[in-house]
């Protein structure tokens, strides 16, 4: 358990001064950085500003505790990408949630383009989705062997709760990037969460009765846009341009 420290923020040098011990500052910087802030932009000073004003507080120190709190103020996403990214998540979705945990870490990695269209391949059962995890009692099919399993199903309202999560992250891509890159944005980062079961009955023999339970997910997903490099010449045209030079060169020296 990390001891508490105290961290000042100081309006004028824009900068976290850590008060902790020695042997606790390395692990305590570590866990700053994992907040994702940087002090020294104006997003993190407008993020404690507001942090002091929802929590009616005029002071400049923050338990670490607090700065953790700060750092969720916004509704964050599980992992931090960098770049050029477009983002899309559902809440409280009455999806189950197994179902969609297999589903979504088989469109990891994936281009939006090839997402969208293996998961219309699922719903009209081309393709299947493999089950690596909570596959007890899950059937085999010879569409599994492609991923290198031998277990998997066709979970189709998995897959359309997915693919309109798809849909929203590609609006959103295309209000960022109207290049025209959107198809081959990449899903860099796709998370199921479980969301709290919602409670039913269901009525047995002899006047029993069982709880008959749902369980719904959190979805949240992080697109990247692909890099952009540099296409190198064709080698016939470096070697040509290579011999236009000793050419010139040899004009020179002639005249």
């Amino acid at each position: 358990m990390l001891a508490r420290g105290v961290a000042s923020f100081s309006q004028v040098s824009g900068r976290f001064a850590l008060n902790v011990s020695p042997s606790m500052r390395a692990a305590s910087l570590k866990i700053s950085t994992s907040f994702g802030l940087d002090p020294e932009t104006t997003k993190a000073q407008g993020l404690i500003s507001s942090f002091s004003r929802n929590n009616k507080s005029s002071s400049s120190s923050f338990s670490l505790t607090q700065l953790r709190q700060l750092d969720h103020t916004m509704g964050r996403y599980s992992k931090i990408i960098t770049g050029k990214t477009a983002k899309a998540r559902g809440s409280y979705l009455r999806v189950h949630f197994k179902n969609t945990v297999n589903a979504a870490n088989a469109l990891q990695g994936l281009t939006l383009g090839e997402a969208k269209r293996y998961l219309f391949d699922v719903i009209i059962k081309k393709r299947c989705i493999p089950f690596r995890k909570f596959n007890g009692g899950v059937g085999r099919t010879g569409q599994a062997a492609v991923y290198g399993v031998s277990q998997g199903r066709w979970p189709k309202k998995s897959a359309v709760v997915l693919l309109d999560l798809l849909k929203n992250a590609q609006s959103n891509a295309e209000a960022k990037d109207p290049n025209g890159r959107v198809p081959k944005y990449v899903i860099k980062h796709i998370q199921v969460n479980q969301a709290p079961k919602q409670r039913r009955r269901t009525h047995r023999a002899h006047g029993r009765i069982n709880a008959y339970m749902s369980s719904p997910c959190h979805i949240e997903m992080i697109l990247k846009a692909p890099s952009r490099k540099p296409v190198p010449k064709p080698k016939n045209k470096q070697a040509k341009e290579a011999k236009d030079a000793k050419s010139a060169e040899a004009k020179k020296i002639e005249a």
